[in-house]
C-alpha cells in the first residue's frame, strides 16, 4: 500500500481485499466489538460497587465475580489491541514515516496517542481490581473498585476512536 492511501484511509479495491483476507480485518471487526463489552462491565461494575459503598452493602462472589470478568474482558481488549498494533497498516506507516506520520492527527492518534492511553487505562484497572482484592472490609473493597475502575472507563472514554472523535472517526460498528 502507499503511505498516501494509509494517511489518507483510501485504500483501493486490491488492498481492501488484501486487508480483508489477512488476519487484520478480522482482528479489528473483533476489537471493535469486544470494546462495547469493556464499556458495559465497566459501567455495571463501577455502578454497582458505588451503590453498594453507599449503602454499606456487603461485598458478595457476585461483586468478585464482577470484578474478575471485568478484569478479563479489558485484558482480552488489551491483547487483541496490541495484537492489531502489530500487524496494522497505520502503524506501519507511522513507523516507516515517523516524521510526517507525526503531524497526521489519525496516524499519530492510533500510533501513539489511543494505545498510550489504553496501556495506561488497563494498568490502572489491574491496580485497582489488585487493590479491592487486599482490602479487609466490605466498604474498602467496593471504594477500590468505583474509584480505581472509575479512572480506568474515564481514560477509555477519553482515547476510544468514538464516531464524534475530533481525533479521529471510526463507525460505531464494524461488520465483516
Amino acid at each position: 500500500m502507499k503511505a498516501t492511501a494509509i494517511m489518507q484511509y483510501h485504500y483501493t479495491v486490491k488492498d481492501k481485499l488484501l486487508l480483508y483476507m489477512t488476519a487484520y480485518y478480522p482482528l479489528l471487526v473483533i476489537h471493535s466489538a469486544v470494546r462495547w463489552l469493556v464499556l458495559v462491565a465497566m459501567l455495571i461494575t463501577i455502578v454497582r460497587a458505588r451503590y453498594r459503598s453507599r449503602k454499606a452493602l456487603p461485598y458478595t462472589p457476585t461483586d468478585n465475580r464482577l470484578r474478575v470478568g471485568t478484569l478479563a474482558v479489558v485484558h482480552l481488549q488489551a491483547v487483541l489491541g496490541m495484537v492489531l498494533y502489530g500487524i496494522s497498516p497505520i502503524i506501519r506507516y507511522f513507523y516507516s514515516a515517523f516524521g510526517e506520520a507525526v503531524h497526521n492527527r489519525p496516524v499519530r492518534f492510533f500510533g501513539m496517542e489511543h494505545s498510550l492511553v489504553m496501556t495506561v487505562s488497563v494498568i490502572v484497572v489491574t491496580i485497582g481490581s489488585a487493590r479491592a482484592k487486599r482490602q479487609t472490609t466490605d466498604a474498602g473493597k467496593h471504594r477500590a473498585i468505583w474509584v480505581w475502575y472509575g479512572i480506568a472507563l474515564l481514560l477509555i472514554l477519553s482515547s476510544v476512536p468514538w464516531a464524534f472523535s475530533p481525533l479521529t472517526s471510526r463507525p460505531w460498528f464494524r461488520t465483516f
